[in-house]
């Protein structure tokens, strides 16, 4: 994979917006698990830096439904059991698997370890050490 030096017409995604019922709580979830932090609010958004350039802006959607959706991070090695053990110490059970059905247990896809959660808005939160291989 190159990056931006190395392919400065690469198109890069920036930004996405993340629904969620309280963007604070769900905002300071997401950053601790993953050990990041919430940057200051940016207009109606609480943006949470992902460190690759690409930021979670958390959305406040109060009158109506949330849709959940996948988000997947790509997280070191070395990190993933801090991970795990955040996860744990909060009481939010991990999967092996995207529908919930192998409750705290991780995957070894890709010579990787993996595992799923749900974070407070029910989006399917997934972590891995090795991006999915593609063919």
């Amino acid at each position: 994979m190159q990056n931006t030096q190395q392919c400065p017409n690469a198109v890069q995604l920036n930004h996405t917006v993340v629904h969620a019922r309280d963007r604070q709580l769900s905002a300071e979830f997401l950053a601790v698990i993953l050990g990041l932090e919430v940057g200051a609010p940016f207009g109606p958004f609480l943006p949470v830096d992902l460190g690759n350039g690409v930021t979670l802006d958390y959305y406040a959607m109060t009158d109506e439904p949330i849709q959940p959706q996948h988000y997947a991070f790509l997280v070191p090695d070395e990190r993933f059991d801090t991970v795990i053990a955040r996860l744990e110490a909060v009481g939010v059970t991990y999967y092996a698997d995207p529908h919930h059905a192998e409750p705290g247990h991780i995957n070894r896809l890709f010579g990787g370890r993996g595992a799923y959660f749900a974070d407070p808005d029910g989006h399917n939160m997934e972590i891995m050490t090795r991006p999915y291989a593609r063919p």
